[in-house]
């Protein structure tokens, strides 16, 4: 894809690719102020792979999805840049199909287009699709679900040559209340032959029968109810048909029956049979003088009948012994270079309160790797293994419940394995135990040869690689190491994990947070190209940069473009001191107060305070008080009598004015007496009597001296007689 950025606002180059694609960048010229973006667009959110400040030449970006969006806003006043991109789509595919219970699934391939066929076992039936087609889309699909094998409840079977039929649920267990009939019916002129895989039945009223012919009324040739055990050689028709019978009432359930049939033609013998086994025969038609040997499978042992069976008896052919049977049992003694241990009767349940040991011995100069491949056993249950011949050996490891799949070295030619089940406990169910593979391998003194790694280095703490050896594993700058840095070469000989790997580095450490501050984040995962933002919060200022964003390093891991910048208390102005009047006091006294601040004022003795006895330092530029300093005024001793008269009872201003008048009577009689006295004294002296004719004069009474009286000025007029 070559397009030089167009000039436009904002302008999408591409997008929906078909499938997930890596893209490579080829040339990129983007002028300032033009932003380029590359997000994955196919998932439930867009995702940002890169932006204009981390394309260069060389880049690869890969989506997760089949969406890749690529955006370019620019100038459109002037020339744009240059984008050239190489893209490549690869295929997403389809998940493994799931395998059916009594039955399986080959698959073409997991790619768009891929096919999956199922197919069940003899004796089951497949419900639903027999073939699935893997669809593409964003996240490819099968195009329908996965069918089941289900094992029908009787039927028809016409030209039975060779089958199996089991009933419904095995190997799980069955239903209540069923009642099922099968009528087998052999080619014309052979008969047919069962074999007994497995029956079992709960202790009640469930049944199964077969019968020598083809109807319910036929006579029976095997009965659940008549006999203890299952015959090894299994039931024969006189006919070419069999009726089979399986009934279950309506309280307990268990597993079930499961038997094989054949057609063999007359004067043959019927083909033989082994489950966990395979035979081989000197005639394949199996007839008179056929000699066939059998064989377990690996983990296996026979058992109940012979290796080697013969077709005998020209009248009535028949094999002169009965098949063995292949059983995995409880303990053993195994020479092999190679081989298996398996849970006892696997893979159908191990008893309860079993106490299993196998040993197992290779050559001398060798030891033994074991390959733990399945391991479901109860809680209660004890699996062990012995570096040794014998229970006294080291142990090199012990489990109990379930494990994925692991390894174990011996460090000699001999193991020991102990299996315990809980006497308790029963286990039910196919497939819970264990199977353990065993190989002869090459004994040495020292661990294997570990690789180097890409875009990274290893350092040995020996040179030899014995036991305890350390090895470190190291990235070089611009990758970080997935996995273990440190392996140790173990006293079994195997390293102490796996080979680690060098990955670039795509993203920046977490800068931290600022205190006093939150962050912005755009991006995700702080991948190259995301920024955070640092705000201060209200009282603190930014120091340093507020905007960081990580940025790629050709030899190095991405880094910040900046350093953590810091949020300090915003500083103001202080106060200067406001002053105080000569009759105040203040609480502190210095030049200057800071911001927040506060300052308190007091008066001396005989002075009230009037206004805020605090005062505070408002924070600004500049800094302000927030009211004048109080005053303090001289305090009145009348203003505070008369202010304690006016608490008095109103029933006291009745008696003060009864208390004036018996004052002023008395007073005013004596002043008229004297004034007589005097006019009398005058006329005996010849003096004429002048009354005066005014009010003396006040001009020697200034307007300020009237205004500094502390009785005028508080509003009252009083009397300064005292009575």
């Amino acid at each position: 894809m070559k397009s030089p950025l167009s000039s436009v606002s904002e302008c999408p180059l591409a997008s929906a690719l078909i499938a997930s694609s890596p893209l490579t960048v080829l040339n990129v010229s983007v002028l300032e102020g033009e932003q380029v973006t590359v997000e994955d667009t196919g998932g439930r959110e867009p995702f940002i792979l890169a932006n204009e400040s981390v394309l260069m030449r060389g880049l690869v970006l890969r989506s997760w999805s089949n969406q890749i969006s690529i955006r370019f806003r620019g100038d459109q006043q002037r020339n744009s840049g240059l984008l050239l991109l190489h893209y490549q789509a690869f295929v997403l595919s389809c998940a493994f199909p799931k395998e059916p219970a009594g039955g399986e699934v080959s698959v073409t391939h997991l790619h768009a287009g891929g096919e999956a066929y199922f197919r069940c076992f003899t004796g089951y039936k497949l419900l639903g699709s027999k073939m699935l087609t893997c669809r593409n889309a964003t996240t490819p699909y099968w195009s329908g679900k996965e069918p089941r094998c289900v094992a029908s409840c009787g039927g028809m079977i016409k030209n039975a040559t060779y089958g199996r039929i089991v009933s419904p649920g095995f190997p799980g267990n069955y239903s209540n209340n069923l009642t099922c009939h099968w009528v087998l019916e052999a080619p014309e002129g052979q008969r047919l032959h069962i074999h007994f895989e497995k029956v079992a039945l709960a202790e009640d009223d469930d049944r199964l029968l077969i019968k020598n012919g083809n109807n319910i009324d036929s006579p029976p040739v095997y009965d659940s109810y008549e006999v203890e055990y299952l015959p090894n050689e299994g039931v024969l028709s006189t006919g070419r048909y069999l009726f089979i019978e399986f009934t279950t009432d309506g309280t307990l359930t268990s597993t079930g029956a499961a038997v094989r049939y054949e057609a063999f033609a007359k004067g043959m013998c019927y083909e033989p049979f082994v489950k966990y086994g395979n035979f081989s025969g000197s005639d394949s038609t199996y007839g008179l003088g056929a000699v066939v040997e059998f064989s377990c499978d690996p983990g296996y042992t026979l058992e109940q009948g012979s290796v080697v069976i013969e077709c005998v008896d020209a009248q009535n052919p028949q094999w002169n012994e009965t098949e063995p049977a292949c059983r995995a049992v409880c303990s053993g003694e195994i020479t092999d270079s190679a081989g298996v241990v398996l849970s006892p009767n696997w893979p159908e349940a191990y008893d309860k309160g079993q106490d299993c040991i196998w040993g197992i011995h290779v050559e001398e100069d060798k030891r033994i790797m074991l390959d733990i491949q399945v391991l479901h056993i109860g809680k209660n249950d004890l699996l062990t293994f012995y570096d040794g011949d014998d229970l006294t050996a080291n142990i090199l490891g012990q489990y109990s419940g379930t494990r994925p799949h692991f390894k174990l070295y011996t460090s000699m030619a001999d193991v020991t394995i102990q299996f315990q089940s809980d006497p308790a406990t029963n286990i039910y169910g196919y497939n819970n135990g264990f199977v353990v593979h065993f190989f002869e391998v090459a004994r040495n003194d020292t661990c294997s040869e570990l690789p180097e790694i890409t875009n990274g280095w290893k350092s040995t703490s020996h040179p030899d690689l014995i036991h305890g050896t350390v090895i470190t594993y190291q990235c070089y700058p611009g990758y970080e190491l997935l996995g273990s840095e440190i392996l140790m070469c173990q006293w079994d000989l195997t390293w102490s994990g796996d080979v680690p790997k060098c990955q670039e580095v795509m993203t920046c450490q977490d800068p931290g947070n600022v205190e006093h501050s939150h962050k912005v984040i755009s991006g995700n995962r702080f991948i190259i190209g995301s920024t955070v933002q640092f705000i201060c919060n209200k009282g603190y200022i930014l120091s340093g940069s507020s905007l960081l964003t990580c940025y790629n390093r050709e030899s190095a891991a991405p880094k910040w473009n900046e350093r953590l910048p810091k949020c300090t208390p915003e500083k103001y102005e202080p106060c200067r001191n406001p002053g105080a009047a000569s009759t105040s006091v203040q609480s502190s006294e210095k030049a200057f107060y800071q911001a927040g601040e506060m300052l308190s004022f007091s008066c001396h003795s005989g002075y009230e305070l009037q206004g805020h006895g605090t005062i505070y330092c408002i924070p600004g530029h500049p800094s302000q008080w927030n009211s004048t300093p109080p005053a303090c005024r001289a305090a009145s001793t009348q203003y505070v009598n008369e202010r304690r008269l006016d608490v008095v009872n109103m029933d006291y201003s009745m008696d003060g004015t009864n208390i004036a008048l018996a004052v002023f009577i008395p007073t005013a009689i004596i002043l008229v007496v004297v004034l007589g006295i005097y006019v009398y004294f005058a006329k005996l002296q010849g003096k004429t009597i002048r009354m005066p004719t005014s009010l003396p004069p006040y001009n020697n009474m200034t307007e300020e001296s009237a205004f500094e009286n502390p009785v005028y000025e508080s509003g009252h007029w009083q009397s300064h007689a005292r009575y």
